[in-house]
């Protein structure tokens, strides 16, 4: 079992890696049966990114259509604009083709 954690990656490197935590902080809080799932049967991560804001807000929209639990991190310090969001293990197939974080450094 795996959860998505994706930030945009039009944002500092040290930014992407506060947020991705944020996401699964949101997560745990929102999806508390998921989280509790995740953590007992693999702790999987995957780490990913998009190039914006605007592909962020549509990959949660996608996942949302299709009822995948969804946590979105919005940051106050950045004008409360969204910049990450945790995906439940559904979204594998939403986030197959997406590059791992920090892979285009």
């Amino acid at each position: 079992m795996k959860i998505f954690l994706v930030t945009r990656g039009d944002l500092p490197p040290g930014v992407r890696a506060a947020q991705l935590c944020h996401a699964l902080r949101q997560l745990a809080a929102e999806h508390p049966e998921l989280d509790a799932r995740w953590f007992a049967e693999s702790n999987t991560l995957v780490l990913l990114e998009v190039p914006d804001e605007p592909a962020l807000a549509a990959l949660a929209a996608r996942a949302r259509d299709d009822d995948i639990p969804v946590a979105a991190f919005h940051e106050p310090d950045l004008g409360g604009s969204l910049t990450a969001v945790a995906l439940g293990p559904a979204a594998r197939r939403l986030v197959r083709r997406l590059p791992l974080a920090y892979s285009r450094q």
